[in-house]
């Protein structure tokens, strides 16, 4: 076996784009891809052989490129982690839209925004890839609609802790909580604790009517917890980490749980309609998002977020399958 993949980075998270070699993976959507995908053990096997080491680690991320639902969209993306396949990936979405422009598979104007259309399992995502004298200077990626399912919902963690989560969809469903009220804070030190923290909070979470999408079973699920604090006195310039699947740290301020934060702070009346939530890492990088849009979706408040970033170009690969290998899946360690 040959795979061929591009590497680059969004905010310093990682995100594996395979060019060539993948399987075929068949279905009338992306969403129905991503379902086949997940059900079928040689198609996840080539995930497991990407993302587990030796030829990845256990926060590693990246895609397989299949088919757009219609013409409208320049391609469709199934995003794939340490543990399976997850339903939206914004950093992912900011890559793909630098990767398309850079490889010359979209015609991209020098100077100037030039916009297409992804197609991921959440739904459609729009971006516009912006260039300054023909070098790629930022992606800005219109997300689905974002919206609040819970809020304040208490949670009973092991060893008696008490927290209360806000709980929104940005295209996927997180948990949401100031990392101080588990006497937690936003740094590299605490990551251990944060870890083991964001597990303990999506534990919690399991099977919960909160966790469930209001019309399709299909996104459902805590797919991450975010630790939050505020930046000086702004509820609006805030530092966060996004522990996703099981027990990933997110490098980047997370693209599409950067919608759910802004879904929530707009709820409270905190994030207006054009201003800005700066969203910083745990490795003091940014996104920036702005609530642009209004509406109702799935029977309740939603608002339509935009949120910009950069992504680099870390390096191309063509890993192999040695036949003999005994660790044909790889492994992991956390």
């Amino acid at each position: 076996m040959e795979l061929r993949t591009i590497d680059y980075h969004t905010a310093g998270e990682p995100f594996r784009i395979v060019v060539g070699g993948a399987p075929d993976i068949p279905g009338a959507s992306v969403r129905e891809r991503r379902e086949r995908a997940r059900a079928d053990a040689e198609i996840d096997a080539v995930r497991k052989l990407l993302c587990h080491e030796p030829r990845g680690h256990a926060d590693m991320y990246g895609c397989f490129l299949v088919p757009p639902d219609d013409d409208a969209a320049a391609i469709g993306s199934l995003f794939w982690h340490k543990d399976g396949f997850s339903t939206a990936c914004g950093h992912g979405t900011i890559a793909l839209g630098a990767w398309l422009v850079e490889s010359g598979r979209v015609e991209a104007i020098a100077d100037g925004e030039t916009p297409l259309a992804i197609d991921v399992p959440s739904g459609r995502v729009l971006a516009r890839v912006r260039r300054e004298r023909g070098s790629l200077s930022g992606v800005t990626f219109r997300n689905v609609p974002a919206y609040v399912l819970a809020r304040g919902l208490e949670l009973s963690l092991e060893g008696g802790r008490r927290v209360a989560v806000d709980i929104a969809f940005g295209g996927a469903i997180y948990a949401s909580l100031p990392a101080a009220a588990l006497g937690l804070s936003v740094e590299p030190a605490r990551i251990a604790d944060l870890i083991a923290a964001g597990r303990a909070v999506k534990a919690a979470l399991a099977g919960s009517e909160a966790a469930r999408h209001p019309s399709d079973e299909r996104l459902s699920g805590i797919y991450g917890t975010i630790f939050y604090e505020e930046l000086g006195e702004s509820p609006v310039r805030q530092r966060n980490v996004t522990v996703f699947a099981d027990g990933q740290v997110d490098r980047s301020p997370c693209g599409s749980g950067t919608s759910a934060r802004a879904a929530v702070l707009h709820a409270d009346g905190l994030l207006a309609l054009g201003a800005a939530l700066v969203h910083e890492s745990i490795v003091g990088t940014e996104f920036r998002a702005h609530v642009t849009d209004e509406l109702t979706a799935e029977g309740r408040p939603a608002v339509i977020t935009e949120v910009s970033g950069a992504a680099y170009r870390t390096g191309e690969h063509r890993f192999l399958l040695d036949p003999r290998d005994p660790l044909r899946d790889g492994f992991v360690l956390r």
